[in-house]
């Protein structure tokens, strides 16, 4: 069985080693946002206001609002 990490989470390692904040801490900027602004206004916001590179932001944002979506 294959119990490696796929999808958005598997950036997650990386994310929290470079920018030395728990995952919880961006998800919760973003939970923030969500209700107002589309996934790519998301994006730009972490790349500019908090120097996130595109692929950690975007894995992110997809996480986030993925499991904001109806089952």
């Amino acid at each position: 069985m294959n119990d490696k990490v796929k999808g958005p989470a598997s950036y997650f390692p990386s994310i929290e080693k470079k920018y030395g904040q728990p995952v919880e801490h961006w998800l919760a900027l973003i939970r923030e946002r969500a209700d107002d602004q589309r996934h790519m206004e998301i994006v730009a916001w972490l790349k500019s206001d908090h120097g996130l590179g595109h692929g950690h932001a975007n894995a992110l944002v997809a996480h986030e609002l993925a499991r904001r979506k109806p089952g």
